[in-house]
């Protein structure tokens, strides 16, 4: 696609900006369309199509949301693409609009962030969280009411206030942003002096960020790993008594390596146990269905050189690389029930 769109504009049968656009339905497709729609409607993540997030929107606004994400709300930072891939992705995006993106000034706006703060709570607190931290279900379609047509972003992260300027905050607090519930404040009754307490009290969060899902901290160890002082298959059957008694029910067991080799060439001294908490299981779904990756549980039993171990996928780390801060508190616990069914079978 880039090569063809590179001779077409050597041959004067695409413009600059056509050239771009081509690259960037490619880039799109492959880093955006899972969460954004093939054509922008919308998903997973917001409507980057809808007319009035067009005319709200600023070039350089897209971009730093490319680069910066939104910590711990499912968008990811993509810091692997080059400026050029960004470019060409924000000209794909504005081509689903006639006329230009939005271009705001840099300036901050003055305004009393304490009036602000009150504001605030009567008026965005209910959909944007009380302290910011955006609506629940952070973007994902199945943990959210069907009847919400976007999910409230978080105005209090670090990705979302890099990339808004407090003239973009202003604009959408001034118009609204129609096909979404964000509804003018003017409309409801707010003078414009208290649309810039609003914008001054949310660009006031920068100076108290709210933990990220493990930004900044060490990555979790990706496996959990104990050794066991039995022989292979007591060890599998202790496995099976410590879950139940954890309050999690025994699903099935089979060689690690069943449908990968021929039948009955399976190794022997290879089995994966799997176990559930159904409760844990749809509470974790609702929260973010991509836990189906690695629910539910699985335990991976190995005798190799005369050791026995049992092994599982860290539910921790796996919530560090979802970017769901949702997930943290729940795959921390989930970490700490693998680790005492682990160690009840080896007591």
């Amino acid at each position: 696609m880039k090569l063809l769109a590179s001779l077409l504009f050597l041959f004067g049968l695409l413009t600059p900006t056509q050239a771009l656009t081509a690259d960037g339905a490619k880039l799109y497709a492959q880093n955006c369309a899972a969460c954004h729609g093939e054509h922008g409607s919308g998903g997973i993540g917001v409507p980057l199509a809808l007319p009035a997030f067009h005319a709200l929107s600023s070039e350089d606004y897209l971009r730093k949301t490319i680069r910066h994400g939104r910590p711990g709300r499912v968008m990811p930072a993509f810091v692997a693409l080059s400026n050029a891939d960004v470019d060409a992705i924000v000209a794909h995006i504005g081509s689903w609009n006639p006329g230009p993106f939005a271009s705001y000034p840099t300036t901050r706006i003055d305004g009393n962030a304490d009036n602000g703060s009150k504001l605030f709570q009567k008026h965005c607190a209910s959909c944007h969280g009380a302290n910011g931290e955006g609506g629940k279900g952070t973007g994902v379609t199945l943990s959210r009411p069907r009847e919400q047509a976007i999910v409230a972003p978080a105005l209090h992260n670090a990705g979302f206030l890099a990339s808004a300027s407090d003239h973009r905050i202003k604009a959408i607090l001034m118009k609204g942003v129609a096909g979404t519930p964000m509804q003018s404040f003017l409309k409801k009754g707010l003078e414009e002096k208290d649309i810039d307490d609003l914008v001054a009290f949310v660009r006031g969060f920068e100076k108290s960020p709210l933990a990220g899902n493990g930004a900044g901290q060490p990555a979790a160890d990706p496996v959990i790993v104990v050794e066991s002082p039995y022989d292979f298959k007591t060890t599998i059957d202790n496995l099976k008594r410590a879950a139940e008694t954890n309050n999690f029910v025994f699903i099935r067991e089979q060689a690690l390596d069943e449908g990968i080799v021929k039948p009955g060439q399976e190794n022997p001294r290879q089995h994966i146990v799997y176990v559930c908490n159904f409760g844990l299981l749809a509470q974790a779904l609702n929260t973010d269905p991509r836990v189906g990756l690695f629910l539910p549980c699985r335990f991976t039993i190995i005798e190799q050189g005369g050791k026995v171990k049992m092994m599982a996928s860290n539910p921790k780390r796996l919530s560090q690389i979802f970017n769901n801060s949702e997930l943290d508190e729940m795959c921390d616990k989930l970490t700490k029930m693998y680790q005492t069914i682990m160690d009840d079978a080896t007591l």
